[in-house]
């Protein structure tokens, strides 16, 4: 486990608020969040600048800011995705990655969490009224919202009130007619994102604290996912999991744990033979 040593938390956007809590209390760190730490500059929500990376070389890249902005030799950094659910295709979902990296032993150790509590949203509207109820159903005023042209050139945010945000909205909708509301996902405007966040910090903190049986380095876990659980009807191989297999960050240390969802075959309506 890793102890009594200065963290650097790259963000801009206050996750420290729920992040720096947990790792000084469960892994003993020292944790601060520098000044004039532009992550931004990695990709915006709002669509000002595209995010260019996958979300594991975004926070790696948030990290690599960070250690030689500060020199400090450990730093976490989180990065949010947003969209429909992968699987529940009309409910929108909420992803989020934390990485920390231990420039001084050469590690780097990362979960991630998916969650469909988020109140991410997106409308067109042309009024006030529309623009009202649109914000009622997000949250405001304790969850912020952002205001787009029709072709995304333009953005508002951080309105104060209601009234602000109303004459943001005559403006960018001359010519057009209407404009795009969408919810701010950036962290500090948005409590329901924290607290995935604190639970993703929570998970990141439990498979530090899971070390190899072979070497001690932190975070052993599941490195593999082996599908094939058979079908309890023809016997034949489903897509379901049959066993994982936890690896080291360190050695080449690996242990295969079967059945882990505690069942030995799966159900014929799972079955690509039996349920096509």
């Amino acid at each position: 486990m890793i102890t009594y040593r200065t963290c650097c938390i790259a963000t801009q956007h206050q996750k420290e608020l729920v992040i720096k809590p947990i790792l000084e209390k469960e892994l003993f760190l020292q944790c601060y969040t520098p000044d004039q730490l532009n992550t931004d500059q990695f990709g915006t929500f709002s669509g000002e600048i595209e995010r260019r990376l996958s979300p594991l070389n975004a926070a790696r890249a948030k990290c690599d800011l960070a250690h030689q902005l500060t020199g400090c030799d450990l730093v976490v950094a989180n990065e949010g995705s947003f969209g429909p659910h992968p699987n529940l295709f009309f409910i929108p979902a909420n992803e989020e990655l934390m990485l920390l990296r231990d420039y001084k032993n050469n590690l780097s150790i990362w979960t991630s969490v998916l969650s469909t509590e988020t109140n991410f949203n997106s409308l067109e509207i042309s009024n006030a009224n529309q623009l009202g109820d649109f914000a009622k159903s997000i949250g405001y005023p304790s969850h912020g919202f952002i205001l787009l042209s029709s072709d995304r050139t333009q953005v508002r945010k951080e309105f104060k009130t209601l009234e602000e945000a109303n004459h943001a909205l005559t403006t960018l909708t001359k010519g057009a007619g209407r404009c795009i509301a969408e919810t701010d996902m950036r962290a500090m405007n948005n409590p329901t994102r924290m607290k995935v966040i604190e639970e993703l910090t929570h998970k990141l903190v439990k498979k530090i604290n899971t070390v190899c049986p072979s070497c001690k380095a932190p975070g052993f876990d599941v490195i593999r996912v082996n599908t094939g659980l058979p079908c309890m009807a023809c016997k034949s191989a489903t897509s379901s999991t049959l066993s994982l297999v936890k690896g080291c960050l360190s050695c080449t240390y690996e242990e295969e744990v079967h059945y882990p969802n505690n069942k030995q075959e799966e159900d014929p309506m799972y079955c690509n033979y039996c349920n096509p």
